[in-house]
């Protein structure tokens, strides 16, 4: 997959000293194709253009720190998608065909980074390429920030030399327009994002482009609406057992971090989530039994993965036919395992058997009230 070049807009953002300075745009410089191939950014670009296309990206992805997304414009019902100002923008820088053609869509693009907040100082490249045989444009959208702390080897006297502004491919941020499906199919009402960055300013800074919902957020909505469903049909109307169950549902929903709830079956959890599966079959399973984490597929409920409870403990159960160690070596490697009612058998008789622990009484060494 190779792309021709043919116009490159450059430039550098200064980061100011205060924290509340104005960003500006200290360094501009605009290439043509014959420009470009000559230039040194020709070498520290080559084969970058490939690599954001060919990298893979999902609809839906499965987190929100997830560093690829497609971003899709917004639109209200009934209008174009020229009516969209972010659409517009980049439509133009992409029938743009000479380096003077950009320059007035370019400050344009420019000035909206730059009023992003939380935005840092490095050099922004705008490119207009076309795909070579099928003659398909596409513009990109390329961010390096300033690397910190950078030095070079010089001689053998000074050893290195600390560089003031470096910058590198490695962890730059790009966007892509159209989002290439696949070679010569594209989507025009999507841009493919990529960041690595834990700050979303490269997204923000386009402000009529949204993002799909990540897996977590749909298979979450899905629940609780399965959640809402099962009250309806169990509870009567206006009954102060639905109120009380509509409430603990609204704060199972808000809340980052929940307990097991203890409220259905087991042959209603598996209802609910075939329901899901069905839609998503590489849904995930991620929770903590006290320090212990286990992450699996929520298909694995109810044939791999078991849930119960013994005394008042909660025991789970992971089921295969193999079970591999990675590296590190540990005594568990050794083991002939026991049978499952010897191990619950032992549970039932730890839990019973805890030890009680006596308050301490007041002595003449401790002055503290004996409550």
């Amino acid at each position: 997959m190779n792309f021709t070049i043919d116009w490159l807009s450059f430039y550098l953002m200064e980061q100011p000293e205060e924290e509340d300075g104005i960003k500006q745009v200290r360094m501009t410089r605009y290439l043509g194709h014959d420009e470009y191939q000559k230039s040194e950014l020709k070498d520290f670009l080559d084969g970058e253009f490939a690599r954001i296309a060919k990298r893979k990206v999902e609809m839906n992805p499965k987190t929100e720190g997830t560093p690829t997304k497609l971003g899709q414009f917004v639109l209200e019902p009934g209008h174009p998608l020229d009516s969209n100002p972010n659409y517009a923008l980049l439509n133009r820088l992409l029938v743009a065909e000479t380096p003077g053609e950009s320059k007035e869509p370019c400050q344009e693009l420019i000035q909206s980074y730059l009023r992003t907040s939380q935005v840092r100082g490095g050099v922004m490249i705008v490119v207009r390429t076309r795909l070579d045989l099928i003659d398909e444009r596409y513009l990109f959208i390329l961010k390096c920030d300033f690397e910190q702390k950078t030095a070079v080897i010089t001689d053998e006297k000074s050893l290195i030399s600390n560089v003031r502004m470096a910058i590198n491919a490695k962890n730059m941020k790009s966007l892509m327009y159209p989002y290439m499906i696949e070679s010569g199919m594209n989507d025009p009402y999507h841009v493919k994002i990529h960041q690595f960055s834990h700050a979303r300013y490269f997204e923000e800074f386009l402000r009529f482009i949204e993002y799909p919902q990540t897996m977590t957020q749909i298979v979450s909505e899905e629940v609780i609406s399965l959640a809402r469903q099962h009250i309806e049909y169990t509870y009567p109307e206006a009954s102060e057992e639905r109120m009380r169950e509509e409430e603990a549902i609204e704060l199972i929903a808000a809340s980052p971090k929940r307990e097991l709830a203890e409220k259905w079956e087991h042959e209603t959890v598996m209802e609910a989530m075939q329901i899901i599966t069905d839609r998503q079959p590489e849904v995930e399973l991620k929770f903590k039994l006290d320090h212990m984490q286990i992450r699996t597929l929520l298909a694995d409920y109810g044939t791999s993965l078991h849930i119960a409870k013994v005394n008042g403990r909660y025991l789970v159960l992971l089921e295969g036919e193999q079970l591999q160690f990675e590296r590190g070596m540990s005594p568990v490697e050794f083991l002939k395992p026991k049978a499952l009612t010897d191990i619950v058998k032992e549970i039932e008789e730890r839990s019973q058997n805890v030890a009680y622990t006596p308050m301490s009484t007041p002595t003449e060494d401790n002055d503290n009230p004996p409550w």
